[in-house]
């Protein structure tokens, strides 16, 4: 079982920056893809951006191409979102997520994923 705890989360006027976190318990960390999604208010959750085992190969949603990056440091069991340039739109609740199965590539399909964080909130000021 892995647990996955994320934070970096609050308050920031547009145009700010934030860094998530989740760190990760386990011993396989190194092992899993691993996934940031997020859920705004009346709307589904949706793909945000994932990165496989070794952080080679990552993948954005279009929303934050060039604005967000997704990291991780498998020392410390951490993956990590950094988000620039935030608007008003980026506001939800972020997860973090990890795919045991095929840590060679990313997904950006929630179902693929076997364990979730509790998730962090974000807020983009206008």
């Amino acid at each position: 079982q892995v647990q996955l705890v994320e934070s970096g989360g609050g308050l920031v006027q547009a145009g700010g920056s934030l860094r998530l976190s989740c760190a990760a318990s386990g011993r396989t960390f190194s092992s899993y893809a691993m996934g940031w999604f997020r859920q705004a208010p009346g709307k589904e959750r949706e793909f945000v951006a994932a990165l496989n085992w070794s952080g080679g190969s990552t993948a954005y949603a279009d929303s934050v191409k060039g604005r967000f990056t997704i990291s991780r440091d498998n020392a410390k069991n951490t993956v990590y979102l950094q988000m620039n340039s935030l608007k008003p739109e980026d506001t939800a609740v972020y997860y973090c997520a990890a795919d045991r199965a095929a840590g060679w590539k990313t997904s950006a399909f929630p179902h693929e994923y076997d364990y979730w964080g509790q998730g962090t909130q974000v807020t983009v000021s206008s």
